[in-house]
């Protein structure tokens, strides 16, 4: 069984911002598979079904971002799904906004959100699907993560979550390695690459 975590924040007020990039991405797969997140527990609203023939279990924590890790924690204790079993879907300002990056373990580089799971799950070796939503100005960083994107920006997201989706159901068929070799490719995904990344 996997765990497949979107991360961002909860209420209508923080919706289609930067920072709910793993919300988003949470509702393409949950479309895409016919899976209702719906079930409120844990300290999320969560909903099971399949990939392939690999059972999921997609989260979206009700916690806000910084607590991330209760809600995660709390239903890996009941599942009993290890920490290698988790996918994390964030936001990354390091990245170009639209750029994919797979990391299969590694510090939090500054998001509340993993560290806050890297904590409560006592390892770093949680595996990460990261989402560039571009940098902020100097000083700004809050009010860049939990703006919304620009007009021009919106199309690069829309292709990006599509992107995202299909490095996720990559991972779970296949495993997170090979995911890793297809997707960390050297050029900006577009929509002729997104089926197949090349370098």
């Amino acid at each position: 069984m996997k765990l497949i975590v979107g991360l961002g924040n909860p209420g209508t007020q923080y919706a289609d911002t930067r920072h709910n990039v793993g919300f988003d991405v949470v509702e393409r797969l949950a479309k895409r598979h016919g899976v209702s997140v719906s079930k409120r527990n844990f300290k999320g609203v969560y909903g099971e079904g399949f990939i392939g023939a690999e059972k999921i279990i997609l989260l979206r924590p009700m916690t806000y971002m910084n607590l991330s890790g209760q809600a995660v924690s709390a239903l890996c204790h009941f599942y009993k799904i290890a920490a290698q079993d988790i996918l994390v879907i964030l936001d990354d300002v390091a990245l170009e906004t639209g750029r994919l990056r797979l990391r299969f373990k590694g510090s939090a580089g500054g998001h509340n959100g993993l560290a806050n799971i890297i904590q409560m799950m006592g390892t770093d070796e949680i595996p990460r699907f990261r989402v560039g939503v571009g940098a902020s100005r100097q000083g700004e960083m809050v009010n860049h993560v939990l703006g919304k994107f620009r007009k021009e920006e919106r199309e690069e997201m829309e292709v990006a979550y599509e992107i995202a989706s299909d490095a996720i159901e990559y991972a779970v068929k296949e495993g997170f390695e090979k995911a890793m070799n297809r997707y960390n490719v050297n050029v900006k995904p577009t929509k002729e690459t997104s089926s197949e990344p090349r370098l």
